[in-house]
């Protein structure tokens, strides 16, 4: 077996939550739970990807409209869309064959390490979304853990209240950098002058920024950039993953797709230049089918001015959410992050409760369900995790829940 597997925590995050979460309710059969902490939305797709899908469905049952095996890399009518309306509009230029789609950017970002060398030093803010750490975790890139959790073969960089969120630049050579923003878990983002030091600084280094754009359909402030290619220079140092999850609902559809710029070389043992797009090609053909056409379809039509205007509308009601539980949880007296430009309200625990301490306080007092900073990294003890995913009424109750059944 890979002994790498074993170094990896006790188990993972959320499968932790959901063991707690079936022990509480195997015990209190009668309580009705809200939960605002596994990142899952929770309205239904919009109409217009529906009728995407049945028109595809038909498709498929008839002879001359069937499809079977796709392009690997995603049909033209779908990376079409994602060129124009996602990068294009703003102003960033992408070749056809530079977008990768695949069926979710978990997948993507686990995946990406395979086609990097296993001495390969690795960055990662803290605390951070588990697979970054976990995928390299399991391919022997990370070492041993110590008693806190850090692995000896990783650079931290921490993010907390104190540096407002924003990691400080790696004090040492790294080869691999994992960013993401808007920030799971902590719900800040990045401005451009930030991002552009971070690019400068990969462009130095020769190192790869690996930029987690999943939740950038839930940014409000103009100002802040949605693309890691709006930054010059990016397109040397930058991969970019995305995802329909949480701005179309495709959860439980599965679809997103990863950039990977034709600029971008990795060297070979011997220093000379390979491009990172022929191997990202070469590993996703190798292993990977392609996103089924009907799905593809379904993610096509969020592209459409209806799909737009549907999409819009879900992710306006999570941030009215968001408003919701931050203004709820500040005005009983919470230290709260995040929920401005992100759907994740980041919390900052009670004086003498550990995140885990809260958590099971939460669940056991007030029965709601968030995530414990803890299992984010070191640097997320002493804080929670609130999602916005849920129904507005789910939003306001919980809120309602914390402020007087915890006597905060």
């Amino acid at each position: 077996m890979n002994d790498d597997y074993l170094k990896l925590g006790s188990g993972y995050l959320f499968s932790e939550i959901a063991r707690r979460v079936q022990a509480f309710q195997a015990g209190h059969p009668q309580a009705k739970l809200i939960r605002l902490g596994i990142g899952d939305v929770t309205q239904p797709l919009p109409a217009a990807v529906i009728t995407g899908l049945h028109a595809a469905v038909d498709e498929m049952a008839r002879a001359e409209t069937f499809r079977g095996y796709g392009p690997e890399t995603g049909y033209e009518f779908l990376t079409a869309a994602i060129a124009k309306r996602d990068y294009g509009a703003r102003g960033v230029s992408l070749a056809l064959d530079e977008i990768f789609v695949s069926d979710g950017a978990k997948s993507d970002a686990a995946n990406i390490q395979e086609i990097f060398a296993a001495d390969c030093v690795v960055a990662l803010t803290d605390p951070v979304y588990p697979v970054y750490l976990d995928s390299n975790v399991m391919a022997g890139r990370a070492g041993s853990p110590d008693a806190s959790g850090r692995y000896d073969r990783v650079v931290y960089l921490p993010c907390t209240a104190e540096n407002g969120f924003e990691p400080a630049l790696p004090a040492r050579p790294v080869d691999l950098i994992y960013l993401c923003y808007p920030n799971n878990p902590t719900g800040s983002v990045l401005a451009r002058p930030a991002l552009q030091r971070w690019v400068d600084w990969a462009r130095r280094q020769s190192a790869v920024i690996l930029y987690d754009a999943a939740y950038e359909a839930y940014i409000r402030d103009p100002e802040i950039p949605h693309s890691i290619y709006e930054i010059e220079g990016a397109r040397e140092v930058a991969i970019e993953f995305r995802s329909f999850s949480k701005s179309a609902g495709f959860t439980g559809t599965r679809c997103a797709f990863t950039v990977v710029p034709k600029e971008l070389e990795g060297k070979d043992a011997d220093g000379q230049p390979v491009s990172l797009n022929a191997l990202w090609f070469r590993r996703m053909s190798t292993k990977f089918n392609g996103v089924p056409y009907v799905i593809q379809r379904a993610a096509a039509a969020v592209y459409t001015d209806e799909g737009r205007r549907q999409t819009r509308a879900i992710i306006d009601a999570y941030m009215d959410n968001a408003r919701i539980i931050r203004q709820g949880l500040e005005a009983a007296g919470l230290a709260v992050y995040g929920g401005r430009n992100a759907p994740y309200i980041w919390v900052k625990t009670p004086p003498g409760l550990s995140s885990w301490d809260f958590f099971d306080k939460l669940l056991n007092d007030a029965h709601v369900v968030g995530t414990p900073g803890a299992g984010f990294g070191p640097s997320g003890e002493g804080y929670f995790r609130l999602t916005a995913f849920g129904r507005r009424e789910q939003a306001e109750e919980a809120v309602g829940r914390i402020k007087a059944r915890l006597a905060l």
